[in-house]
């Protein structure tokens, strides 16, 4: 209890303060997104958060949009319409190395994790905390949990909490570990329920930012 009471106070302090620290770099990525990508600057993906209650996580947007039957759409649209990336997408972890829908803005963005800076939006709302376990798709859940039966124990034990914009997984080396490792160190992060171990991962952040190890 006491754990829970303090880390949601950390939340809103760390997320406020980081929100005025960052607000030049978000202006700038705002005014940059909208002069270089039609659409909008910034995208909100359905995620799975605590208690398996879907919420829309925050982020800039990356990707192109694309037109499907006359309408500008997500890139996410576009990958639904194409089996074969899809099939990529799935095989690699949800994830597509040399992704060619991610636009050159968005592969800075990501290198640097920028992309991930709306977050604190979410982290202020509640719906997710400044560290905590990967915010998961729906549809990528269900998937990999038909691959990796054994990972179904550790999302249960992810969906107890928050969903963190920074986590275990982030500060080493995100997108080179696969599912059923990224969610077992997951729910270890969360058996631990450490605020020093909290203030560890947010002092490594910066660092897996600057380097971008594992970003796509």
């Amino acid at each position: 209890m006491v754990y829970s009471v303090l880390k949601r106070l950390i939340d809103i302090l760390g997320a406020g303060i980081a929100l005025i620290i960052f607000s030049p770099v978000i202006l700038i990525v705002t005014i940059i997104g909208m002069l270089t990508s039609e659409g909008p600057v910034f995208y909100a993906p359905q995620r799975v958060g605590k208690g398996g209650k879907e919420f829309k996580m925050l982020k800039f947007r990356s990707m192109y949009m694309y037109k499907i039957d006359g309408q500008l759409v997500h890139a996410r649209k576009y990958l639904e319409k194409n089996p074969k990336l899809m099939r990529q997408y799935q095989k690699s972890s949800y994830k597509l190395y040399n992704d060619p829908r991610v636009t050159p803005l968005g592969k800075f963005l990501r290198k640097f994790s920028i992309d991930e800076l709306p977050q604190l939006i979410n982290v202020l709302k509640g719906d997710m905390s400044l560290v905590g376990p990967r915010a998961y798709q729906k549809d990528e859940l269900t998937h990999q949990q038909r691959i990796y039966p054994e990972t179904k124990k550790y999302v249960k034990i992810i969906l107890t909490a928050r969903p963190g914009a920074s986590g275990p997984w982030q500060t080493s080396g995100r997108s080179f570990i696969n599912f059923d490792k990224r969610v077992q160190m997951d729910a270890n992060y969360i058996r631990r329920k450490s605020l020093l171990y909290d203030m560890l991962i947010v002092g490594r952040t910066p660092i897996a930012m600057i380097t971008g190890k594992g970003a796509v």
